[in-house]
């Protein structure tokens, strides 16, 4: 094989500002600017051949088409790329898992989205650009030096869509600056179980916070001011937060009404805030493969929430049906399945040739329709369209380090500060007080910066060994904020740790998981390790306060090490993290975190989750009880829920309700309340969880400052699946009482 195009040749080669050229003799609509994108859709298609339209269908990895031209990357590959992008006409190309380029720097990976760009746009009969994919989860994660957000956990904690949106803006002017088209972000599945190696990617346990969040996610990706467009991808749908027994991609078994009223509402959210792509759900839900389920990407995506963007396999998911769940004889036929399901693209990133051969198989066999395929090909020119590529294939590598490299640290930082959570503070131990005189810092994840982004960063498993990321840790963060006169020491041990703190006024113990991704991830027993445990344990013993800081993408069950003086949930915060912790541990923050999802006491109460139904159950913990509860949190000022009244003490069912919360600061210093309103239901044909979240806001109140927030709940998150155990049909907002809580505070409104 001939190494032909190296990144140094194809940085000279493309121009940063060029466009597809028109085919000679002719005068194409799809090539005019100025036509509408449907037009220039009917008019491309039209020129296309069966195996063009195929080609659209596929995404490949760009390993395919580097060095050997399996995994080893490099430069790319001339018979490579000619095979993948011109014999097999690839639509789409991805970097999975960080694939990319050999020096990782933003102007690399510029350079070589641009150079694959242009071979497929030189060397294709139509020029038709592909399309380039990312899972930018966390800020461009993929990118050595790039600002690295708190991952979807953290974010959650923050309550604060703002934020979330403004973080998804920065990611996608970083995407972009990258010559990046397509981010697979963001996360919108539903994380209940604290065994599963995917839960830190989630914005957490609760519906409504979940689909607030990611749709405020897709706003900013795709709405970044003085960015190349972005396309957003809501994944994993759906239901993908349910396996089986806690383990990545175990098929899990759900009635209709739990997948109507809990799994599905956050990724509908996201869709209807624009989102221009969905990405399956990898695993099966109810004896069904997400991936071929006509159900969830034809009657609930398309025909009940009037989806009309792209719908794209996971990692090798067509093929996983015939080869991993056996619904299909051979490769032709689970092809078949998945595009009549409903998929238009499939993540084939492998194999171009076999995806190629499986579909035309497919249509010779009568398996797949040339109308259904044109269907989905439509769809992908379409996004390709509204995205620009046609006009604007092309970045200009030479800006990609200036507009990546460091860029928005200060709002990363201020993700990282809102998102840290405060669940104890006995005897007000923080902030640190300045007549601190010595603070000992211990734990293996005080001076840890690729744990502490979590995996999904460099690399999919994490930061790849060997390289480090740029950077504050918790133990750089605490000496840059303390004072001076306070020395900060670096135990180096558990012994030395306990020996320092003995004569410390204050010990930082760091503790937490490390940074994996997916089923590597999957933490059968999620809680502390013993050493951790013991670690603590011992720096309890010496009589001095302790401070706990956990970084995990889950709550921990803390056992030996509970019970610290103070402890701060700092999730995977990110490049900014260490500034983040010592923001909040010496007060120069008032922390306004709120837990995102619950926190076992035990192992073996997983999973966990505050809507648990009620029930005749009366064993220990079989009950919701959790060590510290969805919602839970705590400030360095105090606030008072002083009143919720709504709008009409009586609404039809088909009304939105209003409701207005007064709220106080009865503080000495200005913080940010999460305002939340929780529903329950007196009486109930079906099941009810004792209270259900409603409605949210976070507000900043000075010190001694009251304010009224109105907050305001449509019909559709009162409403449930109707029926018995079979119950199936649309959701219905039930006629009867409602009281809506706020604090301790609540009203009663009632629907007739």
């Amino acid at each position: 094989m001939r190494s032909l195009l190296t990144l140094a040749t194809a940085a000279a080669c493309v121009a940063a500002v060029a466009s597809v050229p028109a085919q000679a003799g002719d005068n194409p609509s799809y090539t005019n600017p100025k036509a509408p994108i449907d037009v220039r859709v009917k008019d491309l298609l039209k020129r296309m051949t069966l195996e063009e339209k195929i080609g659209q269908m596929d995404q490949i990895s760009v390993v395919r088409m580097q060095g050997d031209c399996q995994w080893s990357g490099g430069a790319y590959t001339e018979s490579c790329l000619k095979s993948v992008l011109v014999d097999n006409a690839a639509g789409s190309v991805l970097s999975g898992g960080g694939a990319g380029p050999t020096v990782n720097t933003p102007a690399n990976w510029a350079t070589m989205v641009n150079t694959v760009q242009k071979y497929a746009i030189d060397n294709s009969r139509l020029h038709i650009p592909i399309i380039y994919g990312v899972d930018a989860v966390h800020g461009h994660n993929n990118v050595l030096g790039a600002t690295i957000f708190p991952q979807e956990i953290g974010l959650g904690s923050t309550w604060n869509p703002d934020l979330v949106k403004d973080a998804g803006a920065s990611t996608a002017k970083a995407v972009a600056a990258t010559g990046i088209d397509w981010n697979f972000a963001p996360v919108a599945d539903i994380a209940r179980d604290q065994r599963w190696g995917r839960y830190y990617e989630t914005y957490g346990e609760d519906p409504l916070l979940a689909g607030t969040l990611a749709s405020a996610a897709v706003e900013g990706i795709q709405g970044a001011d003085g960015a190349k467009n972005v396309a957003a991808t809501v994944k994993h749908f759906g239901g993908y937060g349910e396996p089986g027994n806690g383990h990545d991609r175990v098929p899990g078994d759900v009635s209709i009404r739990y997948l109507q009223d809990t799994l599905l509402p956050s990724y509908k959210q996201a869709v209807d805030a624009g989102a221009m792509s969905v990405m399956v759900n990898s695993g099966a839900v109810n004896g069904i493969p997400a991936t071929s389920s006509h159900y969830l990407l034809t009657d609930v995506l398309r025909g009940q929430w009037g989806f009309q963007g792209v719908e794209v396999s996971d990692w090798q998911d067509v093929r996983a049906l015939q080869t991993t769940y056996h619904i299909a004889a051979d490769y032709p036929e689970a092809i078949a399945k998945a595009v009549n399901a409903g998929l238009d693209m499939a993540m084939e990133p492998y194999d171009a040739q076999g995806w190629s051969d499986g579909l035309r198989t497919a249509v010779q066999r009568g398996l797949v329709s040339v109308k259904r395929i044109d269907q989905s090909v439509s769809r992908i020119l379409t996004m390709k369209f509204k995205l620009g590529l046609f006009e604007h294939p092309y970045v200009d590598a030479s800006k990609a380090d200036s507009r990546v490299l460091g860029a928005d640290t200060a709002l990363a930082r201020q993700a990282a500060d809102e998102s840290q959570v405060l669940l104890r503070n006995d005897g007000n131990v923080l902030p640190i007080p300045s007549s601190a005189k010595k603070i000992v810092v211990a734990g293996s994840y005080a001076d840890d910066i690729n744990d502490q982004a979590g995996g999904w960063t460099v690399g999919w498993q994490g930061v790849p060994a060997g390289v480090q990321l740029p950077g504050t840790t918790v133990l750089q963060g605490i000496k840059e904020a303390a004072p001076s006169g306070t020395s900060v020491v670096s135990a180096t041990s558990s012994d030395d740790a306990v020996a320092q703190a003995r004569d410390a006024d204050l010990t930082v113990v760091v503790v937490g998981e490390k940074a994996a991704a997916e089923g590597s991830a999957d933490s059968p027993r999620p809680a502390l390790s013993a050493d951790q445990q013991a670690l603590v344990k011992s720096l309890k013993a010496t009589g001095k306060p302790v401070v706990t800081v956990v970084i995990a993408g889950r709550p921990l069950v803390l056992g030996d090490a509970d019970g610290t003086q103070g402890l701060l949930m700092s999730w995977l915060p990110g490049s900014e993290g260490g500034h983040a912790v010592a923001d909040v541990l010496f007060g120069k923050v008032d922390p306004s975190g709120r837990l995102s999802a619950s926190w076992p006491k035990d192992i073996g109460n997983e999973p966990l989750y505050y809507q648990q139904l009620p029930g005749t159950n009366a064993g220990t913990e079989s009950t919701y009880d959790a060590a510290y509860r969805f919602g839970a949190g705590l400030s360095y000022t105090s606030y008072s829920f002083d009143a919720i009244t709504a709008g009409s003490p009586t609404a039809r069912p088909r009304d939105t309700v209003s409701l207005q919360v007064k709220v106080s600061n009865t503080g000495a210093r200005a913080g940010d309340l999460v305002v939340p309103v929780y529903v329950s239901q007196p009486s109930s044909d079906v099941l009810a969880p004792p209270t259900k979240l409603v409605a949210f806001t976070k507000v900043h109140l000075a010190a001694g400052q009251s304010a009224t927030v109105t907050l305001k709940v449509p019909p559709n998150r009162l409403a449930v699946t109707p029926g018995d155990i079979d119950g199936s049909g649309s959701q219905q907002v039930a006629r009867g009482a409602y009281v809506f809580t706020a604090g301790a505070q609540s009203t009663t409104v009632t629907l007739r």
